[in-house]
């Protein structure tokens, strides 16, 4: 199917409208903010140029090898779950092109991003600038490591699906903290399948919840080491 390449910022209105409202709205999403920041944010200005006409799909898009954005439903229920409140410090780890970043960036006080792909890195930079959040920190590093130096967080958001390594992350939340990542059974007959699960930090103690069924690329730094067959 040939992509449209003239579209113009009507059309993209347009089209955000619709993904609001046939694809968050319909898969439970009833946040009023959460709501409004999909709404206020131009998802075309963070998706390859390439497939700016793709950009309000209900596909995972590829942004370089083995890296793909989340699902916009997927990506909005997800931060609807987190829970994020004005006041909260978050960490956003794996952008990509900054998207998650520019939604999360209109719900939080503080937010920084991680992404350990240097062009990844760069882009995210430039496309949060360009849409006015110069103010946002993106700092490029392994992924699993997190971001030390400035912890805790309320909120530490992963953009896509985990196995493991997750350890050093929730010990950069402060109490009462939550992590929410897609979790990917090691192993499991279906590879494609995942559930949201959030993990949230209580008196030095993690505890998990699965929410709900849903798809997303797994991250090379969070997948389990290989398992040993006799």
């Amino acid at each position: 199917m040939a992509l449209q390449t003239d579209l113009t910022a009507g059309d993209f209105a347009t089209l955000r409208q619709t993904m609001v409202e046939c694809q968050i709205r319909t898969f439970d999403v009833t946040d009023h903010a959460v709501i409004a920041r999909f709404l206020d944010v131009a998802r075309e200005n963070f998706v390859p140029a390439a497939a700016r006409g793709l950009a309000y799909s209900d596909t995972a898009l590829k942004i370089a090898a083995g890296r793909r954005l989340l699902t916009p439903m997927v990506l909005a229920r997800m931060i609807q779950a987190a829970g994020v409140k004005p006041d909260d410090r978050v960490l956003d780890v794996a952008p990509g092109t900054g998207y998650s970043t520019a939604i999360l960036a209109g719900l939080a006080q503080r937010v920084v991003a991680l992404e350990s792909d240097p062009e990844l890195e760069a882009l995210t930079k430039a496309n949060l600038a360009a849409a006015g959040f110069s103010n946002v920190p993106v700092f490029g590093g392994p992924l699993h490591d997190g971001l030390a130096s400035a912890a805790p967080f309320d909120v530490i958001f992963i953009n896509g699906a985990v196995e493991a390594r997750l350890d050093p992350l929730c010990a950069q939340l402060r109490d009462c903290g939550k992590l929410i990542a897609l979790w990917r059974t090691p192993g499991a007959a279906n590879q494609h399948a995942c559930r949201a699960v959030l993990f949230e930090r209580n008196s030095g103690a993690v505890s998990r919840r699965d929410l709900f069924d849903a798809a997303g690329p797994l991250l090379d730094a969070f997948r389990a080491a290989p398992a040993f067959v006799f």
